[in-house]
């Protein structure tokens, strides 16, 4: 077993971090006062470029007003700027004198360092996306590209309140072809370096695109939202016939451009999973680890944890399978049993998938009344539960959070893939929905937009290990709060789920450093799990790395939390809020500024 501090070491960008007390986040000298500038001036600059987060955010007025008829520029001429853009950033905030800072304008300072760090280290990757949480040598897949974001953007995202909006949601939509030109330019000049998606994230990607394609515009989900809100708001014109028209004519053009530079691409593609066949691919993988777990656990570390793990975690739910007396088989087995029992699964209709929801949205209730037990703060902005949309839930996640705006008034959404009902039996969803909503990423998230202490740059920045590494953890907390009292079958899916993170450090990095082929690392899951996913598995293909932050991030939480309660002034609304209330962070300065708060 790793050693949990061993875990928690990082680069040395953080290693030597002085012990770091709760934030106030008020510049207290010169230095903090200065680098509170340069880390605001560099968040401007970076939303500039970034419309769609402005508006995702809610900044998308006054003097940003022009960016709500904007998407993000995705050419390879803007990568390559951000590219140069990464190693500004990263020497400017190099230059700022970290002896002459206080202990809060540290915190800030060892947080994007850390950001910067891996941005500028990614730089030196001519063939490196990032695109969202995406970490990914191919521009387009069956995860991510322009195809995969923007219509889910117009959809839940882009306010239609006004005429203004109507006519930005036009605007962004006729901008729509270059941002799938962007992505196809950007595929053609990786494919042109020898970086070619796998056959089967090919496969996937070009079925996703097609089925986008094929879909009038008429049926688009991103139009109907249009007409649905204008209607709403007793907005009149001509915009969603403008949509559609624009849609069937430059959108499908586009589409079918990308399409033919994927179907291009499939001729050379190989069935190679992993990525250590890329040029420069093993190098990568370890910054993907470190950028994606925020530790220096190497990949041979990680696999070996992620065995023990899967042992351990096996041993506790035979117990509880056997108690309800399912004594036959592997643990696997039984949990594919009851994966395909007809009293756990809701109907594949759109009636099942209604009751589905509605299941859902009274779980995130009942846990959203909970969570002042174990909270000193709490949001008071709304969550909302939604379908992923079905064009593109043959490669989406099962399970994923979208935030909210800064101020709550666009509620958090989770999103759950629903294209077979089969893949949610009622046991798995109590899980799903503690960390996805509440007390998991929503409700993170939403602490952290709506924090009163956090600057901008502060609320906005994201670490897979801390944000995963929260989202099982609320699985864990769910537990401890009595959610599961009287539903051993609920159980049963929590430890599920914890068992499904612990295969997925295996799988992972059996994929990317032990040379596993996709069907080895399938076979993994179903003899471990009882769940051969090929979604879950293609989803790690192309994103290397991220998988492993889950169970990275939740072993540092608890752990920490365990070694901390036998002091005598522990308090577990105190812990949370030290854990929370800084916002999102390496695990190592997390480790020290929840130390310090109990200090």
């Amino acid at each position: 077993m790793i050693d949990r501090r061993r875990l928690l070491a990082t680069a040395a960008g953080v290693a030597g971090l002085a012990t770091l007390p709760p934030m106030a986040f008020a510049a207290q000298s010169n230095e903090d006062a200065r680098l509170d500038a340069l880390l605001t001036r560099q968040f401007e600059q970076g939303l500039d470029d970034a419309p769609q987060q402005a508006t995702s955010l809610g900044l998308d007025v006054g003097e940003r007003a022009e960016q709500r008829g904007r998407l993000n520029d995705r050419s390879l001429a803007s990568a390559e700027a951000e590219r140069t853009e990464a190693r500004d950033r990263l020497a400017a905030l190099q230059a700022i004198d970290e002896a002459a800072l206080s202990a809060d304008g540290r915190l800030s300072y060892d947080v994007l360092m850390f950001q910067r760090e891996v941005a500028a280290a990614s730089a030196d990757f001519d063939w490196h996306t990032a695109d969202g949480w995406r970490r990914t040598p191919y521009v387009v897949s069956q995860i991510n590209g322009a195809y995969v974001d923007v219509p889910s953007f117009l959809d839940t995202i882009h306010p239609v309140k006004t005429a203004e909006d109507a006519d930005a949601f036009i605007d962004r939509l006729s901008a729509f072809p270059d941002a799938l030109d962007g992505d196809t330019e950007r595929s053609r000049h990786h494919a042109g370096m020898g970086v070619i998606a796998p056959d089967f994230i090919l496969d996937t990607a070009l079925g996703q695109l097609m089925a986008l394609r094929d879909q009038p515009g008429a049926e688009q989900a991103m139009i109907r939202s249009l007409a649905r809100k204008m209607s709403e708001a007793g907005i009149g014109g001509d915009h969603v016939a403008r949509a559609e028209a624009m849609f069937d004519g430059p959108v499908r053009q586009a589409l079918n451009r990308q399409i033919e530079a994927l179907q291009i691409q499939r001729a050379d593609a190989v069935h190679d999973a992993g990525i250590g066949r890329l040029p420069d691919g093993d190098a990568y993988y370890a910054l993907n680890l470190k950028a994606y777990t925020t530790t220096t656990s190497t990949a041979a570390e990680i696999h070996q944890l992620g065995l023990e793990q899967v042992a351990d975690i096996q041993a506790q739910a035979d117990e509880l399978l056997r108690g309800e007396g399912y004594t036959q088989g592997s643990v696997a087995d039984r949990m594919a049993g009851l994966r395909s029992e007809a009293r756990f699964v809701f109907a594949n209709t759109d009636a099942g998938r209604a009751d589905l929801l509605t299941y859902v949205n009274a779980e995130m209730d009942r846990v959203r009344a909970r969570t002042p037990e174990v909270f000193a703060r709490v949001p008071p902005s709304q969550f909302l539960v939604n379908r992923v949309p079905p064009a593109i839930e043959a490669g989406a996640p099962g399970g994923y959070a979208q935030g909210g705006s800064l101020d709550g008034a666009r509620p958090g959404i989770y999103f759950i893939n629903l294209k077979d009902t089969a893949d949610w039996p009622r046991w798995t969803l109590k899980t799903l929905t503690y960390h996805e909503a509440a007390p998991g990423h929503l409700f993170e998230g939403a602490l952290a937009l709506q924090s009163a202490d956090l600057p901008l740059y502060r609320k906005t920045v994201g670490f897979s290990a801390y944000g995963e590494g929260w989202g099982l953890y609320a699985e864990r907390l769910a537990d401890e709060l009595g959610m599961y009292e009287g539903d051993p079958f609920g159980r049963i899916g929590y430890l599920e789920s914890f068992l499904f993170r612990a295969c997925r450090l295996v799988v992972d990095t059996g994929l990317h450093s032990k040379g596993w082929s996709r069907e080895q690392a399938v076979r993994y899951m179903a003899e471990n799990l009882g769940d051969p996913n090929q979604t879950e598995i293609d989803r790690y293909c192309s994103a290397p790395g991220q998988a492993c932050s889950y169970k990275m991030g939740e072993i540092a939480i608890t752990g920490l939390r365990e070694e901390l309660k036998a002091g005598a002034n522990f308090d577990l609304k105190r812990f949370h809020s030290a854990v929370l209330d800084g916002g999102r962070m390496p695990l190592t300065v997390l480790d020290r500024r929840v130390r310090a708060a109990f200090a």
